[in-house]
C-alpha cells in the first residue's frame, strides 16, 4: 500500500500553522523562535517529511551532489581513492554518487548521462579499460560543470587531470630488474588505449635501450591485467622455447596470480624469474615471496582530486587544465633481489 507524500500543508494543518511559517521553519532562519523551529522540525520528522530536494535544487542551481565514476570498485586501490575523495567533499558539505563503468566505455557514457541528468556540480572519472574518446563527457563542459579525471586520464584533453608518471615508474621498474641481472622481461600489459598502459609500455621499452637490450614484441603480453589474465600469462610464459628470466607486469593482480602459477609449475622466484607488479596491493605482501612493486598512494589522490574538482566548483573557473604529477616510489621486495 502506498502511503500519500507529507507535504508542509499536512504539516501546517497539524501544528496550525501558516504553510509559508513551516516552509520557512524548516529551512532555520532567525526571524522564527527557536521553540516554534523545533515544533515544525520534530512534527516533520515524525510524519516523514522529507524536502524535494530535486526542485531545491533546481532553484539553487546547485545540487551538493559530486559524481564519480570508476573502472571497477573491487580493487585496494581504488577503495583507498574514493576515501580520500569521499574525506574532502564531506569536508565541504557534499555527497557522492559512486558508479562503475565495468571497464567499458559504453557504461561510462551512460554513468555519465546519468549523473548529468541527476545535476552533480562535479564528477570525478578514472577512465575505462576500452574508452578511445572522451566526447561523452562534453555535454558537462557546455553546462559548466568541472570534470577532472584520475589514476586513468585521456591523453592530451582539454580536462583537468591527476596522475603520476608512468613512463618513468615503467623504466624504473624495468630498470630494477636489468641490474639484477635480467635480459629477457616479459611486460604483461593492458589495452594500449589506455595512457597508464601505454606509458609503462614506453618505460619498459626505454629502460631495454638504455641498458642496451633488443626490444623483442613477442616478450609483451597484453591482456586484461585481472587475476584470470595471470594465469593465462604464466601458461604463455611456459609454453615459450625460452623461458625469461624476469616479468614486470603491469598490476599487482596479474602479477600475483601469473606467479602463483609459475610457482606450481617449479619455477623458482626471482632465482629463475624475477618480479615486478605496480600498484602495492596488501596482495603483494601476501604471496611469497612479497613482490616488487610501485607504491602511490589511492587516498592521496583522490583527495589532491576532489581539492581540486572543489576549488573549480567555488572559482566558476573550468577553462584551467591543471595537469597534477604525483610522487610514487619502486618498493624492492624479495621477488627480484636476486643473492649475488
Amino acid at each position: 500500500m502506498h502511503h500519500k507524500e507529507v507535504t508542509i500543508y499536512d504539516i501546517a494543518r497539524k501544528l496550525d500553522l501558516s504553510p509559508s511559517t513551516i516552509s520557512r521553519g524548516l529551512k532555520n532562519p532567525t526571524s522564527i523562535s527557536k521553540v516554534t523551529i523545533k515544533r515544525i522540525t520534530d512534527t516533520a520528522h515524525e510524519m516523514g517529511y522529507s524536502s524535494n530536494a530535486f526542485a531545491s535544487n533546481l532553484r539553487k542551481k546547485r545540487s551538493n551532489i559530486i559524481g564519480v565514476i570508476v573502472p571497477r570498485l573491487n580493487s585496494a586501490f581504488m577503495s583507498q581513492t574514493i576515501a580520500g575523495i569521499e574525506k574532502e567533499v564531506s569536508n565541504a558539505n557534499y555527497n557522492l554518487i559512486i558508479s562503475q563503468s565495468l571497464e567499458s566505455m559504453k557504461k561510462e557514457a551512460s554513468s555519465a548521462f546519468a549523473m548529468l541528468s541527476n545535476r552533480v556540480d562535479g564528477l570525478l572519472v578514472s577512465l575505462a579499460y576500452d574508452t578511445e574518446s572522451i566526447d561523452h563527457f562534453n555535454n558537462f563542459i557546455k553546462r559548466g560543470t568541472p570534470v577532472i579525471f584520475f589514476d586513468r586520464v585521456f591523453e592530451n584533453s582539454k580536462y583537468p587531470a591527476v596522475h603520476i608518471n608512468n613512463y618513468k615508474a615503467g623504466y624504473d621498474v624495468t630498470a630494477h630488474l636489468i641490474t639484477q641481472g635480467c635480459k629477457r622481461i616479459v611486460h604483461l600489459t593492458g589495452n594500449q588505449l589506455q595512457n597508464v598502459y601505454k606509458d609503462r609500455l614506453k618505460g619498459y621499452k626505454q629502460a631495454l635501450m638504455d641498458y642496451n637490450i633488443m626490444f623483442d614484441e613477442r616478450l609483451v603480453i597484453v591482456n586484461g591485467l585481472a587475476a584470470a589474465d595471470g594465469i593465462e600469462a604464466a601458461g604463455q610464459i611456459l609454453r615459450m622455447p625460452q623461458l625469461p628470466d624476469g616479468v614486470f607486469a603491469a598490476n599487482d593482480q596479474c602479477a600475483v596470480s601469473c606467479m602463483q602459477v609459475l610457482k606450481k609449475n617449479r619455477i623458482r622466484i626471482p632465482d629463475d624469474i624475477a618480479f615486478a607488479g605496480f600498484n602495492n596491493d596488501p596482495l603483494t605482501c601476501i604471496i611469497e615471496p612479497n613482490l616488487t612493486t610501485i607504491n602511490y598512494k589511492g587516498y592521496e589522490m583522490g583527495q589532491v582530486s576532489a581539492k581540486l574538482l572543489m576549488n573549480q566548483i567555488y572559482a566558476k573557473n573550468i577553462q584551467i587544465a591543471d595537469d597534477i604529477v604525483l610522487e610514487y616510489e619502486l618498493i624492492i621486495r624479495e621477488s627480484s633481489v636476486r643473492k649475488r
